[in-house]
């Protein structure tokens, strides 16, 4: 069998009315995904941007500010612990809500306890900051569980012909949840008494008080909906397979944390913010190496069994390369490159607000409501060219529209104080964030195989934000040792291979049912046969005998 075949047409599908589509968005699961949305957005901003603030005005540095941001690396690792998360069954909650409704009260309930411990310290107290980082952790952690589990409720709640709206929905609840976590917390922090010139620890601590009550509602909307049917064919385990695969995973984190923590006074001290990046990024690899090294020694041990670790870790990993082959590479590079210019530029961004003269309230309106108002247009944009392009090309305009508008950020360090300036980098920047964001979950969906939906898109969407992450930790460090302007040039460069990545993977693998199977040579009126000018691999279409991605 040829590796590569023509592609059949689709079979024609009825379009909706106007009138059709919009009703969709009352349905009662769409309902749902507004609701799971919005606290799903509560989190993200009160590790970062909310929570930079706070240590801002209480007086730390900037460095160490920045270096909070690795408190959401939890979002990055997800894909380590989504396996459990999607096989092992809660005692008692299970029986009473169900496998996701369970999973997710749970993942609520930690980011409560961790909201309320974070409120509880004062960073201004000596020894306190290592407190708020367990908080931090802890928060980034417990949301990083409830994206996994209500990612994989969105897919088994509806049919993939609702997907779409599904989606919408979330984003934005997600967005709302941004935005009462972003701005609604800079207003009240304000409204409680902080300010740059006058911190207040119990203004912050009210605040963050007030966001733990906030998703209550969550907890509420968890205890109402109903647990989804799952078509999903499930092998039931002993409950010593569970109880082993989580201590295992427990031991290899154990092993990790110990190397990551002392790994770090092994390394040599250096002021160079290049080679302080260069260490740390040594210091994860090896502590990832040795919790990889002790989860395979443990399995060999026969603590787990080999065939139980292999379904639940190794199998949709090597589904994904068995699907694509050599060039999975490829689209992992790109997977895990492609927002690194706008997330680096996007940890600082308030401190650099702050930088610039501008108040809370000047940061709350611009960033947080007009910001994310862009935002989500810029996704409704992404959609429509998704639709319109073909994939790649509409990821190549999200590429570029994502690092180019870094450049404005080097316009507004020119006028300091200047709302009009301000304005323009904010809308353009958060529009191309928004269309860049769109255009990519479009794009991971395409690669994702029906069979590890859940799985696989943790992976994907933990890999995207990695090395992002990583490296923005610096952003603090980099500007310390240059400048504002040199900071968003290099988070516009570091942008630019990342075109020559989505290049090569538009000429060489099929992604997306709108996508030209066909060389550029192919000559349609020769009349012989068209599979001969195919150049490019589509998965689907090789002899695997695997079934099709999710969004076939």
């Amino acid at each position: 069998m040829s590796a590569v075949q023509p592609v059949p047409p689709n079979p024609p599908v009825a379009k909706k009315s106007w009138g059709e589509a919009a009703k969709a968005y009352l349905d009662r699961r769409a309902i749902i995904m507004l609701f799971l949305g919005f606290v799903a957005g509560i989190p993200i901003l009160l590790i970062f941007s909310s929570l930079s603030l706070w240590l801002r005005e209480a007086g730390i540095d900037r460095s160490v500010v920045t270096m909070f941001s690795w408190a959401a690396l939890g979002y990055s690792f997800k894909f380590i612990w989504a396996p459990l998360v999607d096989a092992v069954p809660l005692p008692i909650l299970t029986k009473l809500l169900g496998r996701r409704r369970s999973w997710i009260l749970i993942a609520q309930l930690m980011i409560i306890v961790a909201i309320c411990l974070m409120a509880s310290v004062n960073p201004t107290n000596e020894g306190s900051l290592i407190y708020m980082a367990v908080g931090a952790v802890l928060l980034g952690f417990s949301s990083a569980t409830q994206d996994i589990v209500i990612d994989a409720y969105r897919i088994e709640l509806a049919p993939p012909s609702l997907q779409s709206v599904l989606s919408a929905m979330y984003t934005a609840g997600y967005r709302l949840g941004m935005i009462v976590a972003g701005a609604g917390a800079l207003y009240l922090a304000d409204y409680f008494g902080s300010t740059e010139a006058f911190y207040s620890y119990e203004a912050w601590r009210n605040t963050y008080w007030v966001m733990a009550g906030v998703m209550g509602i969550g907890v509420a909307t968890t205890l109402i909906i109903h647990e989804p049917v799952s078509n999903q064919v499930r092998v039931e385990r002993k409950t010593s397979d569970y109880s082993r695969l989580v201590l295992v995973f427990a031991l290899s984190v154990i092993g990790f944390v110990f190397i990551f923590a002392n790994l770090g006074s092994l390394l040599p001290a250096t002021e160079s913010a290049l080679l302080g990046f260069l260490y740390e990024l040594v210091r994860m690899v090896l502590s990832l190496a040795v919790a990889l090294a002790i989860g395979y020694g443990l399995v060999k041990a026969n603590l787990v069994e080999a065939e139980v670790a292999k379904t639940t870790w190794v199998e949709p990993i090597a589904d994904f390369f068995r699907r694509y082959g050599k060039k999975a590479l490829l689209l992992l590079a790109l997977i895990g490159l492609y927002r690194i210019s706008d997330i680096v530029a996007g940890v600082i961004s308030n401190v650099f607000y702050q930088d610039m003269g501008f108040t809370k309230t000047d940061i709350a309106n611009a960033v947080k409501l007009v910001g994310v108002i862009m935002v989500i247009a810029g996704g409704f944009l992404g959609g429509l060219l998704a639709q319109k392009l073909r994939m790649m090309q509409a990821m190549m305009v999200g590429a570029i529209l994502a690092c180019a508008t870094n450049l404005l950020f080097v316009l507004l360090t020119y006028h300091p104080g200047s709302l009009p300036y301000m304005y323009l980098a904010v809308i353009f920047d958060n529009l191309a964030a928004g269309l860049a964001s769109a255009v990519f979950i479009a794009f991971l969906s395409a690669l994702t195989s029906i069979r590890f939906t859940a799985v696989q898109y943790a992976i994907f969407s933990s890999l995207m934000t990695l090395l992002p992450k990583v490296l923005g930790g610096y952003s603090g460090t980099i500007v310390d040792n240059t400048s504002y302007p040199f900071f968003f040039i290099f988070t516009f460069a570091i942008g630019i291979p990342i075109l020559a990545l989505i290049y090569l993977v538009d000429k060489h693998i099929i992604i997306g049912d709108n996508d030209d199977i066909y060389s550029d040579n192919d000559d349609n009126s020769s009349g012989g046969n068209t599979a001969t000018g195919l150049t490019k691999t589509n998965p689907n279409l090789t002899d695997t005998k695997e079934p099709p991605r999710a969004t076939d």
